[in-house]
């Protein structure tokens, strides 16, 4: 059993479930709790920027995939200029 720090709820968690860094919520205030330890689990409030921070990276790692992709298509078409000649 875990507690939840935002409202002193116990939270039934199993040590062998999660992960240290694993976010989950908490059932009776819905607060977003991060472990912080395993054996035993121990909890804290979870930031809400680091939430927001993880969903900017998604979208920037996709941003950048399209632009490499744009970078070898000009570098084929270059190789292939000297050809027609």
């Amino acid at each position: 059993m875990a507690t939840c720090p935002e409202c002193d709820a116990e939270i039934e968690v199993d040590e062998f479930d999660v992960d240290k860094g694993d976010l989950i919520s908490c059932p009776d205030c819905g607060s977003n709790l991060e472990v912080i330890g395993v054996s035993p689990v121990e909890l804290e409030m979870a930031d809400e920027d680091d939430d927001e921070d993880e969903d900017d990276d998604k979208l920037g790692d996709d941003d950048d995939d399209d632009v490499d992709d744009d970078d070898e298509d000009e570098d084929e078409d270059k190789e292939t200029e000297g050809w027609d000649e």
